[in-house]
């Protein structure tokens, strides 16, 4: 009785297989599409610093996008009262929610826990924490924050910033005084500057121009080429010969500091 014997062999993979011989690649299931770090998601972390913008206001908890895979959530619990009053959440606090924060406002939280289907539990129980004001939301890839002790920082510009695990960076003007009567709801609506409004939006371009060329962003990374790009307008920090220039600037003055 002859028996048929199949040797292995390699298998080509399925789009190198169909791929005709002008070299076009045909997307197959598991392909990568895009080189852009921009579409990934947050994986967050207990004791991360995000900011995110409520999306939700539901029963005792607030809906947050924080670029993760499922929408975070902050508890009524989890929140500063007005005027940081310590005592037991009463049906009166769950009726006024929407007067705290309401759908479309900024906060700046902190990652309290994890949870097992990977949604996260937020708190802003600390002053430095509470909706944000007046100021610019910079959205970078999560993978390009360096992950520091703090990542709240007085820039010597004269701007402040908070450099979210989760890619959001928010941009405001430094505030003269600190309201900690507000307990974090309160924001101030003046005017702003011009002076200030034009260093936010440098600082903003020069963001975009250390995310563009993949440097990690960071208080010392972003004054460095903040100061790099002092010899261009503002418009011209968009350019990509610009770009190029103040980034490899910034890159060999992070190189001299840490040799």
């Amino acid at each position: 009785m002859a028996v048929e014997v199949r040797l292995p062999e390699a298998q080509k993979h399925v789009s190198e297989a169909l791929a005709p011989e002008g070299g076009l690649h045909l997307v197959t299931p598991g392909d990568t599409i895009t080189t852009d770090t921009g579409f990934m998601r947050y994986n967050g972390e207990v004791g991360d610093v995000v900011v995110g913008r409520i999306t939700e206001v539901q029963q005792k908890r607030w809906k947050i996008d924080t670029k993760s895979r499922l929408d975070s959530v902050l508890l009524l619990s989890a929140v500063n009262l007005p005027g940081g009053e310590l005592r037991r959440r009463s049906a009166e606090d769950e009726l006024s929610m929407r007067s705290y924060l309401q759908e479309g406002d900024l906060i700046s939280a902190e990652v309290q826990a994890v949870y097992s289907d990977g949604a996260l539990s937020l708190h802003t129980r600390s002053l430095k924490y509470g909706k944000l004001g007046q100021g610019v939301l910079v959205q970078v890839s999560p993978s390009l924050i360096k992950r520091r002790k703090t990542h709240f920082h007085n820039l010597p510009c004269g701007t402040s910033i908070i450099l979210g695990n989760n890619g959001f960076i928010w941009l405001y003007p430094t505030p003269e005084e600190t309201e900690e009567e507000a307990g974090g709801f309160i924001t101030n609506l003046e005017p702003i500057p011009l002076s200030d409004r034009e260093v936010i939006s440098r600082l903003r371009n020069c963001i975009l121009a250390l995310a563009n060329q993949k440097m990690l962003l960071y208080d010392t990374s972003i004054l460095y080429c903040y100061e790099a790009s002092l010899s261009h307008q503002i418009k011209d920090l968009l350019k990509t010969e610009v770009i190029e220039d103040i980034v490899v600037e910034t890159r060999q003055r992070l190189i001299e500091q840490e040799g």
